[in-house]
């Protein structure tokens, strides 16, 4: 049986991508740290659990609730343990979504709000297209670059965008949705970025965990994921789904860093463990990825 220390070994530390940042192959996805449910006691615990793990990457954004406060309270003591990454481009009270002055407003309220004086990652979270070809967010980030108050620029989403980000030269980290019910990415978002230096996070890298419903899970979001997921059929060969999904993510997609988002202390260490097992054997990689090859041809990126 893996113990912690070796579960700490296994998932710290690597480059992400040529940023100069240094990750862990997992990472913490802090949207459950907004729940205001959780007490602040808790969160405090889950917080420092992650990174006495050797979790060496926490994303937050501003529609996570007070994840951005909470971590901000109970971190900034270990500020220079992790690579901290929150997110741009909306909720800016009497400024429009998506300008140069929602960018700016929205990294210093970040930075309040994190207490600190340097955010390592800023991403837009997600916008279209046509947001990105103006340029005016992207020209905003960069002058925060400039200014110190950012490390890297970045951007978090799918297909069209994505291709985008990816081909423009403006950013240091992609965020996107990379698991075996979300491959599209591999063949070339994937390659790309590496050939162009760029750190690559995945999000959703267990795919929101369709195997917990018996059903379809009508309206929930993981939906789409547990439709593609029965219709890819991939035998587990006994094994858990959890282990199976997160070690492909982790281990066969070049991903650089995977964000798991929790509320549980547990699952946070049972992940580690899972990471700490490492790659998984090449015939059910190899399955797995001609399951989605056969089946997934329409099957873009979810956002």
């Amino acid at each position: 049986m893996w113990r912690f220390g070796e579960a700490r070994m296994a998932i710290s530390t690597l480059d992400l991508g040529g940023t100069g940042l240094h990750t862990s192959r997992l990472g913490l996805g802090a949207g459950s740290l907004g729940d205001e449910g959780l007490t602040d006691t808790y969160a405090a615990k889950l917080l420092h659990t992650a990174l006495d793990l050797g979790v060496r990457l926490i994303d937050t954004a501003p529609s996570y609730g007070v994840s951005e406060d909470r971590i901000g309270r109970h971190l900034a003591a270990r500020r220079q343990e992790f690579v901290l990454s929150t997110k741009v481009g909306y909720g800016i009270d009497g400024v429009p979504d998506w300008t140069s002055e929602c960018i700016r407003r929205g990294i210093d309220r970040a930075l309040q709000r994190l207490r600190t004086e340097h955010i390592d990652i800023v991403l837009l979270h997600s916008c279209d297209l046509q947001v990105l070809q103006r340029g005016e967010v992207i020209d905003a980030l960069e002058r925060a670059k400039l200014s110190g108050k950012i490390g890297v620029a970045g951007y978090s989403g799918e297909n069209e965008g994505m291709r985008f980000a990816l081909k423009c030269g403006s950013f240091g980290c992609l965020e996107t949705s990379i698991n075996v019910c979300d491959q599209k990415g591999l063949d070339d978002v994937v390659p790309s970025a590496q050939s162009a230096g760029i750190g690559v996070i995945a999000k959703r890298p267990v795919a929101n965990a369709p195997w917990r419903f018996a059903q379809r899970p009508v309206g929930h979001y993981a939906e789409e994921y547990w439709h593609r997921w029965k219709t890819m059929d991939i035998d587990a060969l006994g094994q858990d789904w959890q282990s199976l999904a997160l070690r492909f993510a982790v281990w066969h997609t070049g991903a650089h860093s995977c964000i798991v988002g929790t509320a549980s202390i547990e699952h946070l260490r049972q992940n580690a463990v899972i990471v700490a097992q490492g790659p998984l054997p090449a015939s059910w990689v190899e399955s797995a990825r001609d399951a989605f090859k056969m089946h997934g041809e329409h099957w873009h990126g979810l956002v």
